[in-house]
């Protein structure tokens, strides 16, 4: 049997034919190809002498690419919840060297002409240091506003020591944070942003920053709690719901970043709370979520467009929850709705327990103040309210501080409260119930008008180390109720008194606001 090598065979004319034709259509899809990369360079303007393109604004992207920043911990024979110490040292190390060139030194100097020797160079004013943390590859650096605040001059040193001078983007005193803007020559290095909500008690985290000028420090602790009030913003309407932590944080550090062993941002280092005025274990950073939603509108408008419920709120305790049939202690009581404000709009009413916000539990009032400032006007926001022994669900829209009826309430609450004119009272009209240390009134119109209540009775006077006095409840309020019983007068008043066990008592203070006591016989 021979061989036949098809190398070699005659191809008859129909596959020539054939050959042609497909030469022909590729010579046609390459000749489309050319032109079409031709009229896209025509058209895009790249070619010499052609119109150029509209410029369109470019969206600031927050944060570095998606697992850009990410770490992960080095293959090892021992189960990952049991990592090996070397296993860990490497991931410490690999963090901290994913971090540290995006946090930034920032030296402030204002209120130039003291004569003090400045290091921008000649004679200066005051100046202040801090830490700043590179959220966009355009230049934004998020950092506190008391670091920046009042500064007529800003520079900042990169982890590579590149020096650029930097402009205030805009800054919001409620919740201490500000953003900068530099105006780098080439790429910069930007965080990785996490996930606030992931953040657990007892998991690891590093704090980047400068403390006492020693620049690009790195510190290790665990997150020893969330969601923690301190008082530290003095701005009336402060929003505080720091991480804390006992990663060492000290002056210097302040807008530095706190880390999870992924390398993502998840918080920025705030306050720390000491009588030294330096480290001793408790360190508060503002959670990543609050931190991205104010920034994005300190860059958008330099300011926050924040949206409001409009209520007065109070912490609650096992007593209130037990008399308002709650089966825990949880959500926060809303002491004052505001007529014609958006709770009230929705249907919230004086007294209501505020139980979720757009599924979220609340228990404290920062936890609410924090949960409502994730949103902007115009938001329709989700909340379960707790109402004569049953939940109630609402939907209410925010409104921001251009309203009429908020731009009002929100001047009132910036302002010192106002001399409250006591109401006169004859002692002839005053019951004194010795056996409780009070003495009482009942309500006449102009007292219902003052309180805005409409039904209650004076407190007149508190018996020092009376039951009422030890509970630290003073005169000059109106008691409401009693164990969750509206209080009408001295006679109702008198009849929920008489027992032996300790009582709830709900007072109207002259300010307007609603709280609880708990006193005991």
């Amino acid at each position: 049997m021979s061989t036949y090598d098809m190398s070699e065979a005659p191809q008859p004319s129909r596959d020539r034919s054939l050959v042609g034709s497909g030469q022909r259509a590729f010579s046609l899809v390459v000749v489309g190809l050319l032109t079409g990369i031709l009229l896209t360079l025509w058209f895009g303007g790249v070619l010499p002498g052609t119109m150029r393109p509209v410029e369109v604004q470019r969206t600031v992207q927050l944060g570095s690419d998606a697992n850009a920043g990410s770490v992960r911990a080095p293959a090892s024979d021992v189960p990952s919840q049991y990592l090996d110490v070397m296993s860990m040292n490497e991931v410490f190390k690999a963090v901290s060297s994913t971090v540290t060139p995006t946090v930034v030194y920032i030296e402030v100097e204002s209120l130039p002409g003291s004569g003090m020797l400045s290091p921008f160079g000649g004679r200066g004013g005051s100046q202040s240091l801090g830490s700043g943390v590179i959220i966009s590859d355009q230049g934004y650096i998020v950092t506190n506003n008391h670091v920046v605040d009042g500064a007529s001059r800003i520079r900042v040193t990169l982890n590579d020591k590149r020096q650029f001078p930097a402009e205030v983007v805009g800054a919001d005193p409620t919740t201490d944070l500000a953003v900068i803007k530099i105006e780098p020559d080439t790429s910069i290095p930007v965080v990785a942003l996490g996930n606030a909500d992931a953040v657990e008690v007892g998991e690891w985290v590093l704090a980047v920053g400068n403390p006492f000028r020693l620049t690009s420090t790195v510190t290790a602790g665990i997150v020893s709690a969330i969601g923690r009030q301190v008082n530290v913003i003095e701005d009336r309407l402060g929003i505080e719901s720091f991480i804390q932590t006992d990663a060492a944080i000290n002056p210097g550090n302040s807008g530095g970043a706190v880390v999870n062993l992924q390398g993502e941002l998840v918080g920025i280092a705030t306050a720390i709370a000491t009588e030294s005025g330096s480290y001793e274990g408790y360190g508060f950073a503002v959670p990543v979520d609050l931190m991205e939603r104010v920034v994005r509108d300190l860059i958008r408008f330099g300011e926050v467009r924040r949206g409001y419920l409009g209520v007065s709120i109070q912490a609650m305790n096992a007593r209130a929850a037990d008399a308002a049939g709650l089966e825990r202690v949880r959500g926060v009581y809303l002491s004052s709705v505001q007529p014609g404000l958006a709770g009230f709009e929705a249907g919230l009413r004086d007294g209501d327990i505020l139980l979720t916000i757009n599924g979220r539990e609340m228990t404290e009032p920062n936890e609410l103040q924090s949960a409502i400032a994730l949103f902007s006007p115009g938001d329709a926001v989700p909340v379960e309210i707790w109402r004569d022994g049953r939940t109630i669900d609402y939907v209410v829209t925010l409104k921001g501080r251009d309203d009429p009826g908020y731009a009002s309430w929100l001047t009132e609450m910036n302002q010192d409260v106002p001399q409250f004119i006591e109401p006169e009272v004859e002692e002839e009209q005053v019951v004194d119930i010795e056996s409780w240390g009070i003495g009482v009134a009942n309500l006449d119109g102009r007292m219902r008008r003052q309180f805005q209540v409409a039904h209650g009775v004076f407190l007149a006077f508190v018996t020092p180390d009376g039951p009422f006095e030890k509970a630290g409840v003073g005169r000059g309020s109106v008691i409401t109720a009693i164990n969750d019983a509206p209080v009408f007068n001295i006679d109702s008043l008198q009849d929920a008194l008489r027992t032996s066990d300790e009582i709830l008592v709900r007072l109207r203070r002259p300010d307007g606001t609603s709280s609880f006591f708990e006193v005991r016989p």
